[in-house]
Protein backbone atom coordinates (compact mmCIF):
# COMPACT_ATOMS: atom_id res chain seq x y z
CA UNK A 1 0.00 0.00 0.00
CA UNK A 2 1.18 3.15 -0.57
CA UNK A 3 2.14 5.32 2.37
CA UNK A 4 1.09 9.46 1.75
CA UNK A 5 3.67 11.68 2.04
CA UNK A 6 4.84 13.57 5.28
CA UNK A 7 3.76 16.89 3.72
CA UNK A 8 0.12 16.01 4.16
CA UNK A 9 -1.83 17.63 7.01
CA UNK A 10 -5.74 18.58 7.42
CA UNK A 11 -6.46 21.91 7.48
CA UNK A 12 -6.77 22.82 11.05
CA UNK A 13 -8.20 25.92 10.67
CA UNK A 14 -11.34 24.81 9.39
CA UNK A 15 -11.25 21.47 11.30
CA UNK A 16 -11.72 23.81 14.62
CA UNK A 17 -14.18 26.36 12.55
CA UNK A 18 -16.19 23.29 12.18
CA UNK A 19 -16.61 22.11 15.66
CA UNK A 20 -17.45 25.73 16.42
CA UNK A 21 -20.22 25.98 14.30
CA UNK A 22 -21.69 22.48 14.88
CA UNK A 23 -21.76 23.53 18.59
CA UNK A 24 -23.90 26.63 18.02
CA UNK A 25 -26.78 23.60 17.62
CA UNK A 26 -28.18 22.53 21.19
CA UNK A 27 -25.67 24.87 23.18
CA UNK A 28 -25.49 23.46 27.17
CA UNK A 29 -25.92 26.41 29.97
CA UNK A 30 -22.39 26.52 30.92
CA UNK A 31 -20.20 26.58 27.50
CA UNK A 32 -21.13 22.85 26.10
CA UNK A 33 -23.48 20.73 24.29
CA UNK A 34 -27.59 19.33 24.76
CA UNK A 35 -27.75 17.53 21.55
CA UNK A 36 -29.47 14.31 22.93
CA UNK A 37 -30.21 11.47 19.95
CA UNK A 38 -33.17 12.04 18.34
CA UNK A 39 -34.46 15.08 19.75
CA UNK A 40 -34.94 18.60 17.25
CA UNK A 41 -31.19 19.62 18.15
CA UNK A 42 -30.08 16.27 17.00
CA UNK A 43 -32.00 16.67 13.30
CA UNK A 44 -30.39 20.03 13.12
CA UNK A 45 -27.43 19.09 13.76
CA UNK A 46 -27.41 16.31 11.19
CA UNK A 47 -29.21 18.69 8.21
CA UNK A 48 -25.77 20.99 8.49
CA UNK A 49 -23.36 18.02 8.40
CA UNK A 50 -25.77 16.65 5.32
CA UNK A 51 -25.18 19.82 4.33
CA UNK A 52 -21.35 20.35 4.67
CA UNK A 53 -20.73 16.52 3.45
CA UNK A 54 -22.97 17.50 0.30
CA UNK A 55 -20.81 20.26 -0.46
CA UNK A 56 -17.55 17.99 -0.40
CA UNK A 57 -19.30 15.85 -3.38
CA UNK A 58 -20.14 13.16 -1.45
CA UNK A 59 -23.35 11.14 -1.63
CA UNK A 60 -25.67 10.39 1.16
CA UNK A 61 -26.84 6.80 2.61
CA UNK A 62 -29.15 6.38 5.77
CA UNK A 63 -29.38 2.72 7.18
CA UNK A 64 -33.00 2.18 9.26
CA UNK A 65 -31.00 3.09 12.34
CA UNK A 66 -30.68 6.60 11.38
CA UNK A 67 -26.81 5.89 10.80
CA UNK A 68 -25.48 8.29 7.86
CA UNK A 69 -22.83 7.13 5.35
CA UNK A 70 -20.85 9.70 3.52
CA UNK A 71 -19.25 8.03 0.69
CA UNK A 72 -16.59 9.49 -2.00
CA UNK A 73 -15.69 7.26 -5.05
CA UNK A 74 -12.63 5.79 -5.08
CA UNK A 75 -10.98 4.65 -8.81
CA UNK A 76 -12.15 0.83 -7.60
CA UNK A 77 -16.11 0.81 -8.05
CA UNK A 78 -15.33 -3.15 -6.34
CA UNK A 79 -12.71 -2.04 -3.65
CA UNK A 80 -14.70 -2.11 -0.23
CA UNK A 81 -14.84 1.25 1.22
CA UNK A 82 -12.72 2.43 4.13
CA UNK A 83 -14.80 3.97 6.91
CA UNK A 84 -13.89 7.11 9.20
CA UNK A 85 -16.20 8.33 11.86
CA UNK A 86 -17.94 8.89 15.13
CA UNK A 87 -20.99 10.10 16.80
CA UNK A 88 -22.48 13.52 16.66
CA UNK A 89 -25.17 13.14 19.80
CA UNK A 90 -24.21 14.35 23.16
CA UNK A 91 -24.89 13.99 27.04
CA UNK A 92 -27.88 16.11 28.61
CA UNK A 93 -24.40 18.48 29.76
CA UNK A 94 -21.70 17.00 27.09
CA UNK A 95 -19.18 18.88 25.81
CA UNK A 96 -18.26 19.85 22.10
CA UNK A 97 -16.27 17.67 21.06
CA UNK A 98 -17.07 14.07 22.74
CA UNK A 99 -17.88 12.29 19.36
CA UNK A 100 -17.90 15.18 17.18
CA UNK A 101 -14.16 15.39 16.86
CA UNK A 102 -14.07 12.02 15.00
CA UNK A 103 -17.28 13.13 12.64
CA UNK A 104 -16.02 16.06 11.41
CA UNK A 105 -12.10 14.96 11.35
CA UNK A 106 -13.81 12.34 9.01
CA UNK A 107 -15.30 14.95 6.94
CA UNK A 108 -11.93 17.32 7.08
CA UNK A 109 -10.12 13.94 5.16
CA UNK A 110 -12.21 14.24 2.56
CA UNK A 111 -12.11 18.35 2.46
CA UNK A 112 -8.50 17.83 2.34
CA UNK A 113 -8.13 15.05 -0.11
CA UNK A 114 -9.97 17.07 -2.23
CA UNK A 115 -8.08 20.50 -1.89
CA UNK A 116 -4.78 17.99 -2.78
CA UNK A 117 -6.35 16.59 -5.62
CA UNK A 118 -5.65 13.44 -4.03
CA UNK A 119 -7.69 10.27 -5.30
CA UNK A 120 -7.75 6.61 -3.49
CA UNK A 121 -8.22 3.14 -4.39
CA UNK A 122 -10.81 2.54 -2.49
CA UNK A 123 -13.23 4.79 -1.46
CA UNK A 124 -13.86 6.70 1.97
CA UNK A 125 -17.26 6.49 3.88
CA UNK A 126 -17.63 9.17 6.80
CA UNK A 127 -19.74 7.92 9.12
CA UNK A 128 -22.27 9.51 11.98
CA UNK A 129 -23.90 6.58 14.14
CA UNK A 130 -27.08 6.78 15.94
CA UNK A 131 -27.39 6.67 19.72
CA UNK A 132 -23.69 6.44 20.91
CA UNK A 133 -24.21 7.86 24.05
CA UNK A 134 -27.37 5.97 25.00
CA UNK A 135 -28.59 8.84 27.33
CA UNK A 136 -31.81 8.79 26.15
CA UNK A 137 -32.52 5.67 25.15
CA UNK A 138 -30.21 3.05 26.93
CA UNK A 139 -27.84 1.34 26.38
CA UNK A 140 -25.12 2.94 24.10
CA UNK A 141 -23.98 2.12 20.68
CA UNK A 142 -27.15 1.35 19.82
CA UNK A 143 -26.94 2.01 16.05
CA UNK A 144 -23.66 0.35 15.87
CA UNK A 145 -24.64 -2.47 17.94
CA UNK A 146 -27.36 -3.42 15.76
CA UNK A 147 -24.93 -3.01 12.76
CA UNK A 148 -22.38 -5.59 14.46
CA UNK A 149 -25.34 -8.03 15.30
CA UNK A 150 -25.38 -7.80 18.76
CA UNK A 151 -28.44 -5.90 19.21
CA UNK A 152 -31.45 -6.69 17.58
CA UNK A 153 -33.24 -4.08 15.82
CA UNK A 154 -36.70 -4.11 16.87
CA UNK A 155 -35.49 -4.58 20.27
CA UNK A 156 -33.67 -1.46 19.71
CA UNK A 157 -36.57 0.42 18.06
CA UNK A 158 -38.70 -0.33 21.57
CA UNK A 159 -36.35 1.39 23.98
CA UNK A 160 -38.10 4.43 25.34
CA UNK A 161 -36.80 7.32 26.95
CA UNK A 162 -37.99 8.82 30.51
CA UNK A 163 -40.91 10.22 29.05
CA UNK A 164 -41.74 7.05 27.77
CA UNK A 165 -41.32 7.87 23.76
CA UNK A 166 -40.25 5.20 21.59
CA UNK A 167 -36.70 5.14 19.78
CA UNK A 168 -38.59 4.11 16.26
CA UNK A 169 -41.20 6.74 16.86
CA UNK A 170 -38.50 9.38 17.16
CA UNK A 171 -36.44 8.70 14.26
CA UNK A 172 -39.66 8.60 11.91
CA UNK A 173 -40.70 11.88 13.85
CA UNK A 174 -37.32 13.53 12.82
CA UNK A 175 -37.18 12.42 9.67
CA UNK A 176 -33.65 10.54 9.63
CA UNK A 177 -35.12 6.94 9.16
CA UNK A 178 -33.32 5.66 6.37
CA UNK A 179 -34.49 2.76 4.44
CA UNK A 180 -31.04 1.21 3.78
CA UNK A 181 -30.84 -2.93 5.70
CA UNK A 182 -28.80 -2.23 8.99
CA UNK A 183 -25.52 -3.85 8.53
CA UNK A 184 -25.68 -4.77 4.85
CA UNK A 185 -22.43 -2.53 4.29
CA UNK A 186 -18.92 -3.92 3.91
CA UNK A 187 -16.19 -2.29 5.38
CA UNK A 188 -12.22 -2.59 4.44
CA UNK A 189 -11.72 -1.25 7.70
CA UNK A 190 -13.01 1.34 10.15
CA UNK A 191 -11.36 4.38 12.05
CA UNK A 192 -12.52 6.53 15.02
CA UNK A 193 -11.07 9.36 15.95
CA UNK A 194 -12.18 10.03 19.66
CA UNK A 195 -11.25 12.87 22.86
CA UNK A 196 -9.27 10.56 25.29
CA UNK A 197 -11.97 11.48 27.99
CA UNK A 198 -8.96 10.29 30.20
CA UNK A 199 -6.00 12.08 32.12
CA UNK A 200 -3.19 9.91 30.89
CA UNK A 201 -2.32 11.98 27.61
CA UNK A 202 -2.14 15.13 28.84
CA UNK A 203 -0.42 14.21 32.17
CA UNK A 204 2.33 12.15 29.97
CA UNK A 205 2.67 15.30 27.56
CA UNK A 206 2.27 12.49 24.69
CA UNK A 207 0.19 14.02 21.57
CA UNK A 208 -1.41 10.73 20.49
CA UNK A 209 -3.39 7.26 21.98
CA UNK A 210 -2.59 4.53 19.63
CA UNK A 211 -5.60 2.79 20.96
CA UNK A 212 -4.87 -1.51 20.96
CA UNK A 213 -7.54 -2.67 23.20
CA UNK A 214 -11.12 -1.73 24.62
CA UNK A 215 -11.96 -2.81 27.98
CA UNK A 216 -14.40 -5.00 28.86
CA UNK A 217 -17.14 -4.56 31.35
CA UNK A 218 -19.81 -5.89 33.53
CA UNK A 219 -22.31 -4.18 35.17
CA UNK A 220 -24.12 -5.67 38.36
CA UNK A 221 -27.22 -4.33 39.94
CA UNK A 222 -26.85 -5.52 43.80
CA UNK A 223 -30.17 -5.46 45.90
CA UNK A 224 -29.42 -5.75 49.62
CA UNK A 225 -32.16 -5.95 52.13
CA UNK A 226 -31.99 -5.92 55.96
CA UNK A 227 -34.83 -4.24 58.21
CA UNK A 228 -36.14 -0.87 58.65
CA UNK A 229 -35.58 0.53 62.22
CA UNK A 230 -34.80 3.81 64.41
CA UNK A 231 -31.69 5.06 64.31
CA UNK A 232 -31.80 6.33 67.89
CA UNK A 233 -33.72 3.49 69.78
CA UNK A 234 -32.30 0.32 67.62
CA UNK A 235 -29.18 -1.06 69.80
CA UNK A 236 -25.74 -1.86 67.51
CA UNK A 237 -25.83 -5.46 67.60
CA UNK A 238 -29.61 -5.69 66.72
CA UNK A 239 -29.39 -3.94 63.74
CA UNK A 240 -29.76 -5.20 59.91
CA UNK A 241 -27.95 -2.04 57.98
CA UNK A 242 -28.36 -2.43 54.48
CA UNK A 243 -26.73 0.55 54.09
CA UNK A 244 -23.75 -0.31 55.89
CA UNK A 245 -23.63 -3.52 53.71
CA UNK A 246 -23.52 -1.07 50.66
CA UNK A 247 -20.68 1.03 52.48
CA UNK A 248 -18.65 -2.51 52.77
CA UNK A 249 -19.29 -3.36 49.29
CA UNK A 250 -18.22 0.10 47.62
CA UNK A 251 -14.86 -0.24 49.63
CA UNK A 252 -14.75 -4.56 48.62
CA UNK A 253 -15.46 -3.40 44.91
CA UNK A 254 -12.02 -0.52 45.02
CA UNK A 255 -10.29 -2.88 46.53
CA UNK A 256 -10.13 -5.65 43.91
CA UNK A 257 -9.98 -2.81 41.29
CA UNK A 258 -6.68 -1.61 43.11
CA UNK A 259 -5.56 -5.77 42.87
CA UNK A 260 -5.65 -6.08 39.24
CA UNK A 261 -3.37 -2.58 38.56
CA UNK A 262 -2.69 -0.88 35.88
CA UNK A 263 -5.66 -1.12 33.63
CA UNK A 264 -8.77 -2.81 35.56
CA UNK A 265 -11.31 -0.06 36.86
CA UNK A 266 -14.13 -0.37 39.38
CA UNK A 267 -16.72 2.12 41.44
CA UNK A 268 -20.24 2.23 42.86
CA UNK A 269 -21.96 4.18 40.47
CA UNK A 270 -26.53 4.47 40.84
CA UNK A 271 -27.16 4.34 43.96
CA UNK A 272 -30.81 4.28 45.98
CA UNK A 273 -31.59 3.87 49.38
CA UNK A 274 -35.09 3.16 51.11
CA UNK A 275 -36.88 4.42 52.83
CA UNK A 276 -33.86 7.09 52.61
CA UNK A 277 -34.98 9.02 55.42
CA UNK A 278 -32.69 10.48 58.60
CA UNK A 279 -33.71 8.36 61.31
CA UNK A 280 -34.65 5.59 60.11
CA UNK A 281 -32.06 2.55 59.24
CA UNK A 282 -31.80 1.56 55.49
CA UNK A 283 -33.81 -1.46 54.92
CA UNK A 284 -33.45 -1.75 51.02
CA UNK A 285 -30.17 -0.59 49.19
CA UNK A 286 -30.28 -0.94 45.05
CA UNK A 287 -27.32 0.13 43.39
CA UNK A 288 -24.56 -0.83 40.58
CA UNK A 289 -21.18 -1.93 40.68
CA UNK A 290 -19.51 -1.34 37.43
CA UNK A 291 -16.13 -3.34 36.74
CA UNK A 292 -13.81 -3.09 33.63
CA UNK A 293 -10.80 -4.58 32.44
CA UNK A 294 -8.90 -5.39 28.97
CA UNK A 295 -8.14 -8.76 30.05
CA UNK A 296 -11.70 -11.19 30.09
CA UNK A 297 -9.67 -13.59 32.56
CA UNK A 298 -9.30 -10.41 34.86
CA UNK A 299 -12.70 -9.35 34.47
CA UNK A 300 -14.47 -12.65 34.85
CA UNK A 301 -12.16 -13.24 38.16
CA UNK A 302 -13.32 -9.41 39.41
CA UNK A 303 -16.80 -10.60 39.07
CA UNK A 304 -16.43 -13.85 40.94
CA UNK A 305 -14.62 -11.70 43.95
CA UNK A 306 -16.98 -9.65 43.82
CA UNK A 307 -19.76 -11.91 44.56
CA UNK A 308 -18.24 -13.87 47.05
CA UNK A 309 -17.54 -10.80 48.69
CA UNK A 310 -20.98 -9.68 48.85
CA UNK A 311 -22.21 -13.29 50.42
CA UNK A 312 -19.72 -12.48 53.28
CA UNK A 313 -20.84 -9.52 54.09
CA UNK A 314 -24.55 -10.37 53.75
CA UNK A 315 -23.72 -13.51 56.20
CA UNK A 316 -21.76 -11.05 58.74
CA UNK A 317 -24.59 -8.25 58.90
CA UNK A 318 -27.34 -10.72 58.59
CA UNK A 319 -29.09 -8.96 55.56
CA UNK A 320 -29.49 -10.80 52.24
CA UNK A 321 -28.53 -9.96 48.50
CA UNK A 322 -29.62 -10.40 45.03
CA UNK A 323 -27.34 -9.99 42.07
CA UNK A 324 -28.10 -9.41 38.59
CA UNK A 325 -25.80 -8.66 35.68
CA UNK A 326 -27.67 -5.85 33.92
CA UNK A 327 -25.03 -4.77 31.23
CA UNK A 328 -21.78 -6.84 29.37
CA UNK A 329 -19.09 -6.67 26.42
CA UNK A 330 -16.36 -8.65 26.21
CA UNK A 331 -12.81 -6.67 26.03
CA UNK A 332 -11.98 -5.93 22.28
CA UNK A 333 -8.34 -6.14 20.68
CA UNK A 334 -8.60 -3.70 17.96
CA UNK A 335 -7.23 -4.89 14.29
CA UNK A 336 -3.11 -5.22 14.44
CA UNK A 337 -2.60 -3.81 10.74
CA UNK A 338 -4.75 -0.94 11.44
CA UNK A 339 -3.04 -0.22 14.90
CA UNK A 340 -0.22 -0.47 12.84
CA UNK A 341 -1.39 2.36 10.66
CA UNK A 342 -2.11 4.48 13.13
CA UNK A 343 1.23 3.71 14.86
CA UNK A 344 3.45 4.43 11.61
CA UNK A 345 1.18 7.51 10.84
CA UNK A 346 2.18 9.22 14.41
CA UNK A 347 6.06 8.35 13.68
CA UNK A 348 5.69 9.58 9.86
CA UNK A 349 4.52 12.97 10.90
CA UNK A 350 6.31 13.31 14.05
CA UNK A 351 3.96 13.30 16.94
CA UNK A 352 4.66 11.76 20.27
CA UNK A 353 2.42 8.50 20.75
CA UNK A 354 2.13 5.98 23.06
CA UNK A 355 -0.01 2.75 23.06
CA UNK A 356 -3.59 2.84 25.73
CA UNK A 357 -6.70 1.18 26.07
CA UNK A 358 -10.29 2.64 25.94
CA UNK A 359 -11.95 2.92 29.55
CA UNK A 360 -14.71 4.11 27.51
CA UNK A 361 -17.31 2.39 25.06
CA UNK A 362 -17.34 3.84 21.38
CA UNK A 363 -18.83 2.42 18.40
CA UNK A 364 -15.68 1.17 17.08
CA UNK A 365 -15.96 -1.17 19.79
CA UNK A 366 -18.48 -2.98 18.06
CA UNK A 367 -17.25 -2.29 14.26
CA UNK A 368 -14.20 -4.60 15.33
CA UNK A 369 -17.00 -7.55 15.19
CA UNK A 370 -17.57 -7.09 12.00
CA UNK A 371 -14.54 -5.31 10.12
CA UNK A 372 -11.04 -4.66 11.08
CA UNK A 373 -10.98 -1.36 13.24
CA UNK A 374 -8.42 1.23 15.39
CA UNK A 375 -9.06 4.14 17.41
CA UNK A 376 -6.77 7.06 17.98
CA UNK A 377 -7.32 9.32 20.88
CA UNK A 378 -5.88 12.99 21.57
CA UNK A 379 -5.46 14.38 24.91
CA UNK A 380 -8.22 16.17 26.91
CA UNK A 381 -8.00 19.21 29.55
CA UNK A 382 -7.74 17.62 33.18
CA UNK A 383 -9.19 14.24 31.17
CA UNK A 384 -12.43 15.41 31.63
CA UNK A 385 -15.71 14.36 29.54
CA UNK A 386 -19.67 14.10 30.00
CA UNK A 387 -19.26 17.00 31.17
CA UNK A 388 -19.86 21.13 29.74
CA UNK A 389 -16.34 22.10 30.76
CA UNK A 390 -14.78 19.29 28.48
CA UNK A 391 -11.81 21.21 26.14
CA UNK A 392 -9.09 20.16 23.93
CA UNK A 393 -6.56 22.20 22.05
CA UNK A 394 -6.72 22.91 18.84
CA UNK A 395 -3.36 21.49 18.13
CA UNK A 396 -4.36 18.34 20.07
CA UNK A 397 -7.92 18.20 17.21
CA UNK A 398 -5.03 18.92 14.57
CA UNK A 399 -2.18 16.09 15.36
CA UNK A 400 -5.38 13.51 15.81
CA UNK A 401 -6.85 14.48 12.38
CA UNK A 402 -3.67 14.72 10.92
CA UNK A 403 -2.25 11.03 12.15
CA UNK A 404 -6.44 9.63 11.39
CA UNK A 405 -5.97 11.67 7.57
CA UNK A 406 -2.46 9.60 6.67
CA UNK A 407 -4.34 5.90 8.37
CA UNK A 408 -7.13 6.34 6.39
CA UNK A 409 -5.35 7.25 3.14
CA UNK A 410 -2.57 4.49 3.41
CA UNK A 411 -5.41 2.43 3.97
CA UNK A 412 -7.92 3.62 1.30
CA UNK A 413 -4.46 3.48 -1.11
CA UNK A 414 -3.50 6.60 -2.99
CA UNK A 415 -3.74 6.01 -6.76
CA UNK A 416 -1.00 7.68 -8.79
Amino acid sequence: MAAPGENLRINSDRLWDSLMDMAKIGPGIAGGNNRQTLTDEDGEGRKLFQSWCEAAGLTMGVDEMGTMFFRREGTDPNALPVYVGSHLDTQPTGGKYDGVLGVLGGLEIIRSLDDLGIRTKHPIVVTNWTNEEGTRFVPAMLASGVFAGMLEQDWAYDRTDAKGKRFGDELVRIGWKGEEPVGARKMKAFFELHIEQGPILEDEGIDIGVVTHGQGLKWLQVTLTGKESHTGSTPMPKRRNAGLGMARVTELVHEIAMDYQPDAVGAIGHMDVYPNSRNIIAGRCVFTVDIRSPDKEVLDEMDARIRDGIATICETLEISAAVEQVGHFDPVAFDETCVKAVRDAADRLGYSHRNIVSGAGHDACWINRVAPTAMIFCPCVDGLSHNEAEEISKEWASAGCDVLFHAVVETAEIVS
